[in-house]
């Protein structure tokens, strides 16, 4: 591990910036204000241009609050970040609030209830969703404390704030994009006409993209682009900053009836819509500002986007083709993970190091876009921590005995990829050994669910965290997400966690959700295992239609670290036969060394005679 640098030795630009932001509020009568983790997109992975929160806190993971008051700066975040913020938020002077889970809305009781009657709380409406905002105001309006959406204080504090992202936009085309363009605008105006909505709003990245058939790169790691689109039962219409789509795209666009406007128009092609329409959003996942951009005497219609489930069911194709791209990145790996233990204790690795790797022998890979994440290894008790960053600060070298972590995925024409693994390092503890198998045996009672179809996917969480349970153990993370196809990792509806269920978390055929169970010790070691799965039909019986799971990554799990005193045999089956299959799927795609390294961590596990 690099020396960690005494947080008090840290200068730090952040006290100084939250003097501005004050000064800001000050200004605007605001009493204090809100920075969320959000664009008007509402994205999980947000353009430069709305790292406010980050900017503002140091705080750099993915999801948390900011709210700044004359004399008080607190975040709130869920339990995955807790470590990495306490580091980061040391030399601040902004307190870190723990929350259960990323969903929860603890702040809007602190506001509630640290405020006073009359007091104003600020939040730019143009960044913050439409279930918040109602949220909030619900809350503040008990108390008697004003509820202002209109002051975006980013712009009038952050001096070099970065423009909008200009990256290109491109077609994704055949054979990947298996259901045309046209073929898409016409089950979305379907789903309009059966709820009587004229127009149907669209701003979330994912949706757009996948609408459109059009990727882009304004997101690190997603193949996605900022825009909006209005859709009528005639017409379409996109807004995307000009000069992203290229000349030749817009002709084909304009082909199947999508018109461009600037970015910058969305809003008030809303506010043009006639007094007499009617119009369809999605509540979570349209910006409170957006929502009242809507004229007064329009009606609107409140419904979940019909492409977060469409494009959630993938086709058969777009099944057999997420196949062929788990074939190339399990190729990728079986070359790294080569290359690794040959390379241990012979040369200096570090966690950077492993991202350096994996990602080039991704790269070689047919298809191969990007990476579809920030690649997690973390060693020993940085793999204690789910979200954890190597950074060239602050990073360790892989040597001695320990767990070694590595969470990673690519963006594939395609085929998205998730996959976390755990290797040995040196010698390994019994303890350790436990937790692997535990979290193991998790992710294989999972694996091994038939349930009917339209189970509410959170109802399968405690599936995967009952061995884990039984030894007195848990986990802070859901279990599993949705997975896009060459879209965004992480994608709804369905969701494997202890949320609380709802009719849009059903369990249909053709969804990819992830797998992936862990055990994490604080300051010592983690274990997470992942494999992503692909709902398919089971069977048919008097009591209605049931799915399975069909396990989709295909990479060897390290049976060194388990424990076979502690599997049943089904669960020593399971690993026997995945890795069987492992071997035959993998096994034209490799050659040389990495062949001999499949074939080694692909052996049957047996049992040692007694």
């Amino acid at each position: 591990m690099n020396s960690p640098v005494s947080p008090s030795a840290i200068t730090s630009p952040i006290p100084a910036r939250l003097v501005q932001l004050r000064a800001a509020m000050q200004a605007q009568g605001l009493d204090a204000y809100i920075v969320p983790s959000s664009d008007p997109h509402l994205s999980e992975y947000l353009p430069d241009r709305w790292q406010g929160r980050s900017y503002f806190s140091g705080f750099t993971g993915s999801v948390g609050t900011l709210v700044v008051t004359a004399d008080f700066a607190g975040l709130w975040v869920d339990s995955r970040y807790w470590s990495s913020a306490e580091t980061e938020l040391a030399p601040t002077g902004i307190k870190m609030m723990k929350i259960a889970s990323a969903a929860a809305t603890l702040y809007i009781d602190w506001l509630a209830s640290n405020l006073q009657p009359g007091q104003t709380v600020g939040v730019d409406g143009a960044v913050l969703g439409l279930a918040t905002a109602r949220a909030l105001e619900r809350a503040l309006k008990s108390k008697d404390i004003t509820f202002n959406t209109s002051h975006d204080l980013l712009d009038k504090v952050w001096s070099e704030r970065p423009s909008l992202p200009q990256a290109a936009i491109y077609e994704h085309a055949a054979p990947y994009a298996v259901v045309s363009r046209a073929d898409k605008l016409a089950m979305i105006r379907e789903q309009m006409r059966s709820k009587n909505a004229g127009w149907h709003f669209v701003s979330t990245v994912d949706d757009l993209a996948w609408i459109f058939n059009l990727r882009g790169a304004d997101v690190s790691y997603n193949p996605v682009f900022v825009g909006h689109a209005l859709i009528s039962q005639t017409e379409a219409k996109l807004f995307v900053s000009t000069g992203k789509v290229p000349a030749e795209l817009a002709t084909i666009l304009a082909k199947d009836g999508v018109s461009l406007s600037d970015y910058g128009e969305a809003a008030s092609a809303l506010a043009a819509l006639p007094a007499d329409s009617s119009i369809m959003i999605d509540p979570r996942r349209i910006t409170y500002g957006f929502r009242q951009s809507i004229p007064a005497g329009v009606k609107v219609i409140e419904a979940i986007n019909p492409s977060v489930f469409a494009k959630s069911r993938k086709t058969a194709e777009e099944a057999q083709f997420v196949r062929e791209s788990m074939e190339q990145d399990g190729a990728a790996l079986c070359e790294f993970f080569t290359w690794l233990e040959g390379a241990l204790g012979k040369q200096r690795i570090t966690e950077l190091t492993i991202d350096e790797e994996i990602c080039a022998a991704r790269a070689r890979q047919p298809h191969f876009v990007s990476p579809s994440f920030n690649t997690i290894a973390g060693f020993n008790a940085n793999g204690a921590m789910p979200h954890y960053r190597a950074t060239k600060e602050s990073h360790s070298v892989i040597e001695g005995d320990g767990l070694l972590l590595i969470d990673s995925g690519g963006q594939y024409l395609n085929g998205t990829t998730d996959i976390t693994r755990v290797v040995p390092v040196g010698q390994v503890s019994e303890a350790q050994k436990r937790d692997f198998t535990l979290v193991l045996k998790g992710m294989i009672n999972l694996s091994q669910m038939r349930y009917p179809r339209g189970t509410l996917s959170p109802m399968l969480d405690t599936v995967a965290r009952a061995p884990i349970w039984a030894d007195g153990v848990n986990y802070g993370h859901g279990t599993g997400h949705g997975v896009g196809y060459f879209l965004n990792v992480h994608e709804g509806p369905q969701s494997i966690s202890p949320a609380i269920a709802e009719a849009h978390m059903a369990m249909e055929p053709g969804m990819i959700t992830s797998n992936e169970p862990g055990i994490y010790r604080p300051g010592k070691w983690g274990v997470r295992i992942e494999n992503l799965l692909l709902n398919v039909p089971a069977m048919q019986t008097e009591f209605g239609e049931y799915l399975e799971f069909e396990t989709l990554t295909l990479c060897p799990i390290d049976t060194r670290c388990i424990t076979i005193e502690l599997m049943r045999e089904d669960e020593v089956k399971w690993i026997n036969d995945y890795h069987a299959t492992v071997l035959q799927r993998l096994s034209p795609r490799v050659s040389g060394a990495a062949l001999e390294w499949l074939k080694e961590r692909t052996q049957p596990l047996l049992r040692s005679a007694s």
